[in-house]
């Protein structure tokens, strides 16, 4: 690749990393040491403890390095590396405290020292990052650091690339030109070039200028795609395909020898395999449980407030799908009248005489303002999500986990295209569906989170969801 602008935004990032630890420690004890007029427990000199530091900080960032924090994927990724900075700050003190102890030689002159540390660190490599990130995007403004790439290909994706590639501030990419041979692509992009044929392509442009080349379509002709590549090798071009087929791919890959002499694309239909199962499951549990004991006295009120409400029945218990089509009994305070029960939101409209409620319903993200539906006192436990806590009993069972796809009846679920990728895992608690917008995204958008979930999981993943989900209730309940 001729383009070296990642690789110099990720040396940045070390030099500003270094930076910001070294002045987090040296921060630390001035804090403690020069600015405290309370006793230390040690004598460190000050030269002393920077020497120590300055030698001690290439293996922290290298700790950096192994977590990934350099990669390019992460890059724009706010949260996911606000997390691992803060994991990387605290197994760097680690490190350095357990190079003290097995040295026998006192490296802070006080205990406050490395929590000042740790949290100068967290900060100051926050803003590093931010300011990073901002001059990044500003050097793209003015085409620095671009990467040139070509496009080749007619299907759809080669149309959705350039949309997503068009803003080169947020992409960091200028797109040179469309080998397509579609007559539609001039008039849809007037300020992009369109060529029929990769010759035509490289006669117009010049070769050096070409970062990368994405092929979306592989030609009839294998003899081209061959060509392609090797020309891409030949001059030192990033090569990527896009299979047309995407959503095919984006689960968990596997690349192996297939009897030992094949090279074989193994696609699982989630990323939630191996491993992965039994890690999440052991969380719900644990945490689970936990949260029962927490919400206890809370379910203990609600029931004696469904009790007075008179509205028949404590819990409202309704058969949803989860993982491999299974059929399971959801456990939630009763929070609809119950002759509505074991109805859809489309049937359950029709029978109150207003059908014309179920298009709003749906389009509104499966929530209107006035649910003729629910009573006066479910109104108070959707908005404050408490009609969802008996669900824990459903996920230390086993029929739920924590974090999952909406578990949703089989008539629901029925209308979605590709319902059995979502029931490839268990349904959950609550999901990427329902923090992305509770009450603005439509029923189609909804499910294509839970795919997204389905096909993406990481346990890091989970623990984001929950803690938005968090910000989510709290916000509800103003």
């Amino acid at each position: 690749m001729k383009n070296n602008a990642s690789l110099t935004y990720s040396l940045a990032l070390v030099v500003g990393d270094f930076l910001a630890l070294v002045a987090a420690f040296a921060g630390a004890y001035i804090l403690r040491v020069s600015i405290s007029h309370k006793p230390i427990s040690e004598h460190v000199h000050a030269v002393t403890y920077l020497e120590i530091f300055l030698l001690v900080l290439p293996f922290w960032i290298l700790i950096f390095a192994l977590m990934g924090l350099y990669n390019s994927s992460i890059y724009e990724k706010r949260f996911v590396e606000a997390g691992k900075l803060l994991i990387g700050s605290f197994l760097g003190l680690l490190f350095v405290t357990g190079l003290a102890y097995f040295s026998n030689k006192p490296v802070f002159p006080a205990k406050l020292v490395p929590v000042y540390g740790f949290i100068f660190a967290f900060l100051f490599l926050l803003m590093i990052r931010n300011l990073a990130r901002a001059t990044r995007s500003l050097m793209f403004s003015y085409d620095i650091g671009i990467t040139n790439v070509l496009l080749v290909g007619n299907t759809p994706m080669s149309f959705e690339l350039i949309d997503i590639l068009q803003d080169r501030r947020t992409s960091g990419y200028k797109i040179l030109g469309v080998v397509t041979d579609k007559e539609h692509a001039a008039k849809r992009y007037p300020h992009l070039k369109i060529f029929k044929t990769m010759e035509e392509a490289l006669a117009s442009l010049r070769v050096k200028n070409i970062h990368s080349i994405v092929q979306t379509e592989l030609y009839a002709d294998q003899n081209l795609n061959n060509d392609l590549v090797d020309f891409a090798q030949q001059h030192h071009i990033a090569f990527r395909f896009i299979p047309g087929n995407s959503e095919m791919f984006v689960g968990n890959l596997e690349v192996e020898l297939f009897k030992q002499s094949l090279p074989v694309v193994t696609v699982h239909q989630t990323a939630l395999v191996g491993w992965g199962r039994i890690v999440k499951r052991a969380f719900d549990l644990i945490l689970g449980s936990l949260l029962l004991v927490i919400t206890s006295p809370i379910i203990l009120l609600v029931a004696i407030a469904e009790i007075l409400s008179g509205s028949g029945s404590i819990f409202f218990r309704q058969t949803r799908l989860t993982r491999f089509d299974q059929k399971f009994r959801v456990f939630k305070f009763r929070s609809q009248y119950k002759k509505y029960d074991g109805t859809t939101p489309e049937e359950a409209f029709t029978m109150v005489g207003k059908p014309e409620l179920a298009k709003e319903y749906r389009a509104n993200g499966d929530f209107i303002s006035k649910d003729p539906r629910i009573t006066p006192l479910g109104k108070f436990l959707r908005k404050t999500s408490l009609d969802e806590i008996p669900q824990l009993f459903n996920v230390i069972k086993g029929d739920l986990s924590l974090v999952g796809p909406r578990a949703l009846i089989p008539e629901e679920l029925s209308l979605f295209e590709k319902r059995h990728a979502i029931l490839s895992v268990k349904s959950g608690l609550t999901g990427l569906a329902q923090i992305s917008g509770r009450r603005n995204i439509s029923f189609n958008e909804r499910r294509k989170l839970d795919m997204y979930y389905v096909q993406n999981w990481s346990f890091w993943l989970d623990i984001v969801i929950l803690f938005k989900t968090i910000r989510v209730v709290l916000r509800g309940a103003e």
